[in-house]
């Protein structure tokens, strides 16, 4: 088997082939889930060298194709759960999954209570709820599994999570002794949090958390100044859910004894982390993480001579904590180079290109192609951009020379 290594910024090949080429993208968001991405990738590479060995591992960090990535993986199948919306009234159509053997769920708040459920004019986190997300854990919980794994990324709320510990038996109380309407902005009335309903199934299941951020629930860094103003908060919105989760926050501390302020991503999905871990003792984990070691990629890594990841964007921050981020981290302690093919770059292209980082990086977005074109048009476009870096990496040395 060849063996490849970082080299002076660059990729190089120990040996003679066989190669093996292990491509890892997440998805290009509203343009190409994961799977796809993979596939016309993986078509581009063996466009040019049709001998080389493609094997095709779509990855997700928690947010969207989370489930479409893991389930296959684990054997298991879809379900389709009908739950309540992330606005007050709705329904929705939740695909989550089961392992083979039905012990483990995999799902994302997303399907529940995602951003793409509601209209743009019709976004207010001070009123989307959480409840369908306790909706799907009950049916999971219903189902027989014993383990969960959420994924918590693209929410369109900021409400503590508190509509999911509702759905699930927790009763929020104000100072007469009602429960609690749905939405952030509810929450600066919490008198009471009653867990004497709680569904006792939780005591026993495993609750993994996946999500990409590590904000705390309040504060600046917080839930609501950082992502309130993407889900239709305006400055006056975010100080008052600010100050709802605020008290939200010393509520709980008061009833199960858990500062939620204190542990990174707490505030991911508008304070859903917080709650997760206080009302259902879940553990928050890194995203990548967990779908790397949930599908074996380690594994693959040690058969693979180059990795090729993407996602739409890049920029500074994919270094931290983002899909790209754990590929290459988990890539680097085989010395398996990476390259990536990303929709746009915003970044200077030499902060994310080096010995300790990417070995090259295609953009879709570039001359003559437009964001409208890339987006409308992805899988070519990706299939197109693969071909061309495999060209770049084989006129570097990394392959056999091939025909422009």
């Amino acid at each position: 088997m060849a063996r490849a290594w970082f080299h002076n910024g660059g990729c190089e090949i120990a040996s003679s082939r066989p190669v093996t080429v292990l491509v890892a993208p997440d998805s290009f968001k509203g343009s190409a889930s994961a799977t796809d991405a993979a596939v016309a990738i993986g078509k581009g590479v063996q466009d040019v060298m049709p001998d080389v060995q493609v094997i095709l591992h779509p990855v997700s960090d928690g947010g969207e194709g989370l489930v479409d990535v893991l389930v296959p993986a684990l054997g298991g199948r879809f379900v389709i759960t009908d739950v309540s919306g992330p606005l007050p009234g709705s329904v929705v159509h939740a695909r989550w999954g089961l392992s083979s053997d039905g012990s483990m769920a995999v799902m994302e708040m997303a399907q529940a209570a995602g951003l793409g459920l509601v209209p743009e004019n019709r976004r207010d986190p001070k009123v989307t709820t959480t409840f369908g997300v306790g909706e799907l854990i009950r049916a999971a919980l219903d189902r027989g599994a014993r383990s969960i794994l959420l994924g918590i990324g693209g929410s369109a709320t900021n409400d503590g999570g508190a509509g999911m510990a509702q759905a699930l038996g927790v009763r929020l109380l104000d100072h007469g002794g009602r429960e609690l309407a749905p939405g952030g902005a509810a929450l600066q009335n919490l008198d009471a949090i009653d867990l004497s309903g709680l569904d006792p199934r939780l005591h026993a299941a495993h609750i993994t958390v996946a999500c990409d951020v590590r904000n705390p629930l309040t504060g600046p860094t917080g839930a609501s100044a950082v992502y309130g103003p993407q889900k239709g908060a305006t400055p006056a919105d975010i100080g008052v859910l600010d100050r709802a989760l605020a008290h939200y926050r010393d509520r709980i501390l008061n009833v199960c004894g858990i500062d939620v302020q204190a542990i990174p991503g707490s505030g991911a999905a508008g304070g859903l982390g917080a709650a997760l871990v206080a009302f259902c003792g879940a553990r928050l984990q890194s995203g990548i993480d967990v779908v790397l070691e949930s599908t074996g990629f380690d594994r693959l890594l040690a058969e693979a001579d180059l990795v090729i990841t993407g996602e739409g964007r890049m920029d500074e921050q994919t270094l931290y904590g983002k899909a790209l981020a754990g590929v290459l981290q988990h890539a680097g302690r085989q010395r398996v180079p990476v390259a990536a093919i990303v929709g746009s770059l915003g970044a200077p292209r030499e902060t994310l290109i080096g010995p300790e980082a990417f070995c090259a990086v295609e953009v879709l977005v570039s001359g003559t192609v437009t964001t409208a074109d890339a987006m409308g048009n992805a899988p070519e476009h990706l299939r197109r951009a693969a071909s061309h870096l495999v060209r770049f990496l084989s006129h570097r040395g990394m392959f056999p020379q091939t025909e422009d």
